[in-house]
């Protein structure tokens, strides 16, 4: 049985200028459940494309004021998702094959095939389907990745995303740098798609989290039998990002010798792998980030000088997340929201005083330690809303060492922290509390009114 489409009602032109023919599918094919129209021509049917969204074209090749085949590139350029079914009278093989280059989903014979309409019908409906997924899944993908999808409107951020709109359209290589945690990757998936390289690969590699001998493999791939346990020729991902962007995140770990071989991409666009004699060419866009200073790691030897000059053609530093205060909120709340339904949680609502303390915090570990905070808060805050007591110790020290009563490393302050912790554990049932506690419920009242816990 044919599979019917529900969601919406979908729609088929047929274009023929028999008659009697036209109308006969017409009636087969909205038996299936599809709304049909009908043209005798090219030049009404385009009249029909223009006014109403056509899912499948069902058309004739011979038509009073053109050929089908012809018009099937007309039909795609106007409408992409929909598919192309060209009919005739007399099949043949190169009108055929013209037909599927010209971007006709099929190419059948009227009559022989008449019973083989209604499933190429629904076939090229899933295909259909599918392209427009496709297409929404690239949207998505694309506000993911793109600038509007960095979170901020800070000054020092908003400085850092408009240079990098700036060299986004062109092949400049980028340095980006600044402290760890900072969104140095997020920034290079920004750039790559923002650029005229967006339909193809952007790959990264942590120059970090390899050793060199491991490291100058993956980036630049071997031959089989170049060392124990080269079984088999490996492509580098400098070849997997042909015609794309690699991010090289860490470059300032890299070892000195392989430098050099990076240095030869840059200069040359070519590289030799492990254990083969030949060059491989390739045409990548490099970005590179680092959280070190790489001026001083030249002076100590570390890096080369000639290097860095080619990786810093375009230089952008991202400011930490202490130099963009402002910004904790938003990201907070959008961080806060994408874990709740990450944890399948209903949402909770960060407080005043939560912020504030957040704003407080110095943030070593940048929007990466934030991230980490705020879902450790979420998976597990019980209520509706985060607050003080939802945070870690160490931010629950560093508020009380702001009161005027209350040392952060006084008795009184771990007690009070203690019994927030039990409060919590009980989901705020006071007798269990004080059970717990080991202290009367009477004590635990007077504790709380002291401490403020009420």
């Amino acid at each position: 049985m044919p599979r019917t489409y529900t969601a919406t009602l979908k729609t088929v032109l047929i274009i023929d200028d028999e008659e009697k023919l036209r109308t006969l599918l017409a009636r087969i094919i909205s038996l299936e459940g599809f709304e049909v129209i009908q043209a005798p021509d090219l030049k009404s049917a385009l009249k029909k494309l223009e006014q109403t969204e056509v899912d499948v074209v069902l058309c004739d090749v011979k038509l009073p004021d053109g050929n089908g085949v012809d018009f099937a590139p007309t039909i795609k350029a106007r409408s992409p998702f929909t598919e192309v079914i060209l009919l005739t009278a007399y099949g043949n093989i190169p009108d055929g094959v013209q037909a599927i280059k010209n971007g006709a989903f099929d190419y059948i014979t009227k009559g022989d095939d008449n019973n083989k309409i209604i499933p190429l019908l629904y076939r090229a409906l899933e295909k259909a389907e599918l392209s427009r997924r496709v297409k929404q899944l690239e949207k998505q993908l694309g506000a993911k990745y793109s600038f509007e999808g960095i979170i901020g409107k800070s000054k020092p951020i908003l400085a850092a995303i408009e240079l990098a709109r700036k060299v986004a359209p062109t092949d400049a290589t980028v340095l980006l740098t600044g402290e760890t945690g900072t969104g140095k990757e997020v920034f290079a998936q920004a750039i790559h798609h923002a650029s005229n390289r967006s339909s193809q690969h952007f790959v990264a590699i942590n120059c970090s989290a390899f050793s060199k001998d491991l490291l100058e493999s993956e980036m630049f791939g071997h031959k089989a039998g170049a060392f124990t346990g080269a079984m088999k020729d490996k492509r580098g991902l400098f070849e997997e990002a042909h015609n794309g962007t690699i991010f090289l995140d860490e470059v300032g770990e890299m070892a000195h010798d392989l430098q050099a071989k990076l240095l030869r991409v840059l200069e040359t666009g070519e590289f030799i792998k492990v254990g083969e004699s030949k060059s491989t060419k390739v045409d990548v866009r490099i970005i590179a980030a680092t959280n070190r200073d790489l001026q001083k790691e030249i002076e100590a030897g570390h890096f080369r000088q000639d290097l860095f000059y080619r990786l810093s053609v375009f230089q952008i530093k991202l400011p930490a997340l202490r130099e963009r205060v402002a910004d904790i909120e938003p990201l907070v709340k959008f961080y806060a929201s994408t874990f709740a339904i990450k944890t399948n949680q209903q949402p909770k609502q960060p407080t005043a005083e939560f912020i504030d303390a957040l704003k407080k915090h110095l943030w070593n570990g940048n929007i990466r330690e934030l991230k980490n905070v705020i879902e450790r808060c979420v998976i597990l805050e019980s209520s509706t809303e985060l607050t003080v007591n939802s945070l870690p110790q160490e931010f629950q020290y560093a508020e009380a060492s702001q009161g005027n009563s209350m040392s952060a490393f006084s008795i009184a302050s771990v007690e009070k922290l203690h019994i927030q912790k039990v409060l919590n554990y009980t989901q705020n049932n006071k007798a269990e509390t004080a059970r717990l506690l080991d202290i009367g419920l009477a004590t635990l009242y007077r504790k709380l009114k002291e401490y403020k816990l009420e």
